[in-house]
């Protein structure tokens, strides 16, 4: 069994592992709280690399894109626990609250957590949810979310700038973006939203900028780096095929003959 995930209810979800497993690319679509129960997990992303250890709390910020692998602990076991903070509910709480945010500067600390007393308790108190032991109705599960906000500015008040920041990502440079973000293996739709323009927008600008399609470029940008990484620093296809967004390694070879007319061996 290399690993599972599960959703417990609507906005929580468990993840648990027995031997080293790597996860999919992801779109993060909104903020969500983490409990690492034990293992680590390693996330890649554009803005750096991050590890999180065993009893240690992040909160992982929307609009991004994360590839992870999952690394069980000596006894052989992963398990992560996480909880959306969904834009629906920030938006109530924000108003019923009367948050304002402050001027402020875009985050670039890693967002980790103390794991103290309250913070600890509140997912312990998840467990029998994870369990099947109790099943949440939709009530209960917004009052956990909330009970989680709660901690969240109890623990960090600054973090308020983060969670009720509702401003769309705005439109930025999409050939540096893309140059950062070419390996993940996500659709158009979410390289669309996180460049701020729409599907239609995306491949409009993206032809001004590239002159060719997002699917032409991406497969040409990867076989590239591809080839620098054989014949400069000697790797071999299977130990980064995935990284650089290639689904399996026959499609990969296939895709590398196509473009370069020799295999990788003949390199």
């Amino acid at each position: 069994m290399k690993g599972t995930t599960e959703i417990i209810f609507d906005k929580l979800v468990y993840s648990c592992a027995f031997e080293k497993y790597r996860g999919y690319e992801e779109f993060i679509p909104e903020h969500f709280l983490g409990f690492q129960l034990s293992g680590e997990t390693h996330a890649f992303s554009a803005g750096g690399n991050t590890v999180i250890k065993e009893n240690s709390i992040v909160l992982v910020k929307r609009n991004q894109l994360i590839r992870t692998i999952k690394y069980p602990n000596k006894d052989g076991k992963y398990q992560f626990l996480s909880i959306t903070l969904d834009n629906e509910t920030l938006r109530q709480y924000a108003m019923e609250n009367r948050i304002v945010l402050e001027n402020k500067t875009e985050s670039k600390h890693k967002l980790f957590f103390e794991t103290d007393d309250f913070l600890y308790a509140y997912f312990l108190s998840l467990s029998p949810y994870i369990n099947k032991t109790k099943e949440a109705t939709p009530k209960l599960a917004n009052l956990k979310i909330r009970e989680a906000l709660e901690l969240i500015l109890q623990s960090n008040p600054g973090l308020k700038n983060i969670l009720f920041d509702f401003a769309e990502p705005y439109k930025i440079d999409l050939e540096e973006f893309m140059n950062q973000n070419y390996m993940f293996n996500v659709s158009v739709e979410a390289f669309a939203r996180l460049t701020g323009r729409s599907v239609s927008g995306f491949k409009r600008d993206f032809a001004k900028v590239f002159h060719t399609t997002p699917k032409k470029w991406l497969k040409e940008r990867r076989l590239d780096e591809a080839m620098y990484l054989i014949k400069q620093k000697k790797e071999k296809p299977a130990d980064f095929y995935l990284d650089l967004g290639f689904e399996n390694l026959s499609h990969f070879y296939y895709a590398f003959k196509q473009k370069f007319g020799i295999t990788t061996t003949e390199i």
